[in-house]
């Protein structure tokens, strides 16, 4: 049985191309930086929970919400083989429950704050924002993309950022957290504008505030799908 069953509706992801030292702390033992096309990066997600279930049980009040992350990729090479993974920096998510649940049992980075989302769709567009508020002040991030969702490009930078089905924490210095998510590859919608107001120091600490003004590398909007995040082990 898995652990939680979602779907992840509308990802608005912003990507970011950094030096790799700026990472290297927060690399979980065994992993290392997983690097595309000699770019390292950083992506900003925004994103929204629908018919979440805890171990195939409705939990009241918590099965539709939003999270917005700051995550990095990673890749961990096991009997041979190498698993593609992220490291999130921190989550946002607006139920207090699941942050708990998450920090203690997959020994996560979720915080609890206050949270808001729009969906607005016309016949040629649609504009996607996931808002938080963070000392005082709002942050968003908010997407305007065509209606029609595209396949992604095998090898391309969509394909890269997206095709990653583990997630890994540092529970010490010695010990990580590998979980799995799974999903069908999902469609990508053709980004036509975007807009970003967060302040990355305030939010995920003095380390990312290069990210403060910074354009991203690329901006996606991913339609989703119906998510699987397995049982924990450590490694």
């Amino acid at each position: 049985m898995s652990f939680l069953n979602a779907q992840w509706r509308k990802l608005a992801l912003a990507n970011y191309e950094v030096e790799p030292s700026l990472l290297f702390k927060y690399l979980p033992q065994g992993t290392e930086l997983d690097i595309w096309k000699g770019r390292c990066y950083v992506s900003l997600v925004g994103f929204l929970f629908k018919k979440v279930r805890l171990l195939n049980c409705w939990v009241p009040f918590h099965t539709e919400f939003e999270e917005v992350n700051l995550r990095f990729y990673v890749r961990y090479c096991q009997d041979g083989e190498w698993k593609r993974g992220v490291v999130f920096i921190n989550e946002f998510v607006p139920k207090a429950a699941i942050a708990w649940v998450a920090n203690t049992i997959y020994k996560e980075h979720y915080k609890f704050m206050p949270m808001r989302h729009r969906w607005q769709t016309n016949p040629d567009s649609q504009t996607i924002e996931y808002s938080w508020k963070r000392g005082g002040q709002w942050h968003s991030i908010q997407v305007e993309a065509d209606m029609k969702a595209q396949p992604m490009l095998p090898g391309s930078e969509a394909e890269f950022i997206t095709e990653h089905y583990w997630g890994y924490s540092r529970q010490d210095e010695h010990t990580t957290i590998e979980y799995q998510v799974t999903h069908p590859k999902w469609e990508v919608y053709e980004v036509k504008n975007y807009d970003i107001k967060a302040d990355f120091a305030l939010n995920y600490g003095e380390d990312f505030l290069i990210l403060n003004g910074m354009k991203p590398t690329s901006v996606m909007l991913a339609e989703g799908s119906e998510i699987t995040v397995e049982t924990r082990q450590r490694i």
